[in-house]
């Protein structure tokens, strides 16, 4: 977006900062250039010497950093550097807190109001801001899996197998479902889910049946 000295200040940008957002939000809402944002706020600064204090004061605050998101703080680092990823909802008391406590600084983040300690701890977790987007998209998924091996059952076809079947769609969806009943087994698969899978594919834990000691489709 390209504006000129004579259209400076532009309105649209004043407001935005005038309602407490960042120079730096500004311009990745507008991708414009952040200089060019500075330029056009110095201006306005001039022609309203209150612009400034009505920003800092329309600003969110920080959130305060308490001994127990200190203590949460410090378990979400120990627990990405020992399992390689983030804590989920649905797995263990503890690992539930500390994922609903990360998704309330996602929403501190958002508004601009997370704490600068927490942000410069956090920040050194790749994409942890965007794992809302990334666990979304793989409930998403799973429930298109979950559809797509209902049609395949109901077409009349037995369990999709995951292994010594060369038809491709049957080996994901076979793939999927050995997963479920691992997770299942395991006891990693969250109550919701194991509600829905009996639901929708009942038998879904048992998988084929065995036909006699020479039947090739044992059971998955």
């Amino acid at each position: 977006m390209t504006q000129t000295t004579r259209q400076a200040p532009n309105p649209e940008w004043v407001q935005m900062y005038r309602a407490g957002i960042a120079a730096t939000k500004i311009a990745a809402v507008t991708e414009a250039p952040h200089s060019v944002i500075r330029y056009h706020l110095a201006i306005a600064a001039k022609q309203d010497p209150g612009l400034r204090a009505a920003h800092k004061s329309a600003a969110p605050v920080p959130a305060r950093v308490t001994g127990p998101g200190k203590r949460n703080l410090e378990d979400v680092l120990t627990f990405y550097a020992t399992e390689g990823r983030l804590p989920v909802t649905g797995r263990s008391r503890r690992e539930s807190t500390l994922a609903e406590w990360l998704t309330r600084r996602r929403k501190d983040a958002a508004a601009g109001a997370l704490s600068p300690a927490y942000a410069t701890a956090l920040d050194a977790i790749p994409n942890w801001r965007d794992h809302s987007t990334k666990r979304d998209a793989d409930a998403a998924r799973w429930k298109q899996r979950l559809a797509e091996v209902a049609a395949w059952v109901a077409a009349g076809n037995d369990w999709p197998r995951h292994q010594k079947t060369g038809d491709r769609e049957e080996r994901t969806l076979g793939v999927w479902l050995h997963t479920q009943r691992i997770n299942q087994r395991a006891g990693k698969l969250t109550a919701a889910k194991e509600k829905q899978l009996n639901k929708d594919i009942p038998g879904w834990r048992q998988g084929r049946v065995r036909r006699g000691r020479n039947s090739p489709s044992g059971m998955d």
